[in-house]
């Protein structure tokens, strides 16, 4: 989760630092290899680099798109549970009779459920919140984040049986708990459906192609700028490659990650205030890139 506007430029160097390596070889080799006496009178028209080019530029214009996509589709999704979780606990207070435990509970149950998704997600091992509550309450299932949900069903289910809440008023907390769970399963495919490895591989492949026979149509009598020129323009087309590759993904604790801990500390801030519980944590903020 990116906690601050300001991303580290040696992280995404990092990202793409075999590309550069290759991309650079490859300039130079190309580079001095159109010097050789061979290939000196070989010439390709600028024209069909700068076409080759618009081609890797079209294409990664449609992969960004889609990366950015999925990016903001989690945020929305996330921002759904926010204030799905919020009206969830306010129809609880409203309903639920405030003298029982029952709205602690749900409660409780609903700020680790927010934690436990967010975790899922980035397959981390679970905080002591979670597990303690995992423990407690004897949950073992393969989705935990569901078995959870499946536990306010419950609860809904037995507080209708006493009579405590009329049957409208518990169709309104099954639908809130519905989207919920649509949220959750929308987390859930963005998360397990990959964007296809063949797109990049063509990408990649026309970007080293269009390295490769930039230099034969440059003039030979400049061989640094040439050199220069064919190491940045595909360096540039790598770079917004890998911005999209690292967005497509984002449930994967990167900087451009959705900030699921930071989202569910916030809703059990808020939840917490709603019970008016007096003991209420703060926002923990630091400077780090990541939570780890």
């Amino acid at each position: 989760m990116l906690l601050y506007k300001k991303i580290s430029i040696w992280y995404f160097i990092d990202q793409i630092k075999s590309q550069i390596l290759l991309i650079v070889i490859l300039a130079v080799g190309t580079g001095l290899l159109d010097l050789h006496p061979i290939f000196t009178k070989i010439t390709i028209p600028l024209s069909i680099p700068a076409i080759l080019g618009t081609a890797v530029s079209l294409l990664l214009a449609f992969r960004t798109a889609q990366s950015y996509e999925r990016w903001w589709e989690a945020r929305t999704v996330w921002g759904a549970i926010v204030n799905d979780s919020r009206s969830f606990i306010r129809l609880i207070n409203q309903f639920v009779p405030q003298d029982g435990a029952d709205v602690k509970i749900f409660a409780e149950r609903q700020i680790v459920w927010v934690y436990a998704l967010g975790e899922a997600l980035r397959k981390q091992p679970f905080t002591n919140k979670v597990v303690e509550y995992l423990h407690t309450h004897q949950i073992n299932a393969v989705n935990i984040p569901n078995a959870i949900l499946d536990e306010h069903s419950y609860h809904v289910r037995q507080i209708a049986e006493k009579g405590l809440i009329s049957d409208f008023k518990e169709v309104q907390l099954t639908e809130v708990l519905m989207r919920l769970c649509d949220n959750m399963g929308k987390c859930e495919r963005l998360k397990n459906t990959v964007f296809p490895r063949a797109y990049s591989i063509l990408i990649h492949t026309l970007i080293y192609v269009f390295a490769f026979i930039l230099p034969f149509g440059l003039e030979d009598s400049q061989l640094t700028l040439e050199i220069i020129t064919t190491i940045i323009i595909p360096l540039i087309f790598v770079a917004i490659e890998k911005t999209a590759i690292i967005m497509q993904d984002p449930f994967e604790n990167t900087p451009v990650d959705t900030p699921m801990t930071s989202i569910a500390q916030t809703i059990e801030i808020n939840i917490l205030q709603m019970i008016k519980e007096k003991d209420i944590p703060v926002k923990k903020e630091n400077n780090t890139y990541f939570e780890m």
